[in-house]
């Protein structure tokens, strides 16, 4: 029997082993044969859509640098969370009633000084000396020398909250001495001021008195003489 060619055998078996080669790609996709190795694995798969697990689907561990990162985290939380309490419990201790008291000449530095501007206007200053806050509340009670009458308060500067002292802090009032156009009258001469302070009720006794000095000169009033109530700034206090 006469043998072919190799060459030509070849190409007569290509069709064959290409056919074969066709079946067992299909068995592979079938599940019938060997797994193919060349297949790439998913992109994305359930496990990594899920934060916090890893592929096999059981929940991540953390290391220890993680822990300790989200201890402190924690805590620092935590301290924040503590300190506007505590700030709140001081600000409520500070208010409470047995820690303010009334200012008086007891508890205070008082001043008066007359201002340049405005005119025929003086300033007093009422200076907390003492431990606790303290309230000036209404307005000052103004007496110069012997005088039998008491000046009025200028409605229209009431504040909206009573004026409150920190220890070593400042309130002012205003006092308008006497009308700019003269047209006041009765006016005399004082060498003494007495500033008497107000309680929690309108004209109730507020405690002690003072006596700020005056000029060596004296102070000129006359029946125009009104006061402001008490003001928390100076230019409050001098803006009537």
């Amino acid at each position: 029997m006469r043998t072919l060619p190799t060459r030509r055998t070849a190409r007569l078996f290509a069709p064959a082993i290409a056919a074969l080669a066709a079946l067992s790609l299909t068995a592979c996709e079938d599940g019938t044969g060997t797994k193919d190795e060349g297949a790439s694995a998913p992109v994305s798969s359930p496990a990594a859509a899920q934060p916090g697990k890893t592929d096999s689907g059981r929940p991540a561990t953390s290391t220890p640098d993680e822990k300790a990162e989200g201890t402190k985290g924690t805590e620092g939380t935590k301290g924040d969370d503590k300190a506007a309490p505590d700030d709140a419990k001081a600000s409520d201790s500070a208010a409470a009633p047995e820690n303010r008291v009334l200012c008086n000449g007891s508890n205070t530095k008082v001043t008066a000084q007359p201002v340049p501007r405005p005119l025929n206007h003086m300033l007093i200053t009422v200076t907390n000396t003492g431990s606790k806050l303290c309230d000036l509340t209404y307005y000052p009670v103004l007496r110069f020398d012997e005088m039998q009458w008491a000046p009025t308060a200028a409605k229209e500067t009431q504040p909206q909250a009573v004026t409150t002292l920190a220890p070593g802090e400042s309130g002012y009032a205003g006092v308008l001495l006497a009308a700019a156009d003269g047209s006041g009258d009765g006016g005399a001469t004082a060498k003494k001021l007495t500033v008497a302070f107000q309680g929690r009720t309108p004209n109730s006794d507020g405690g002690a008195t003072a006596t700020p000095p005056l000029p060596a000169k004296g102070v000129y009033y006359d029946s125009s003489l009104t006061v402001t109530y008490w003001q928390q700034s100076m230019d409050d206090a001098l803006a009537w």
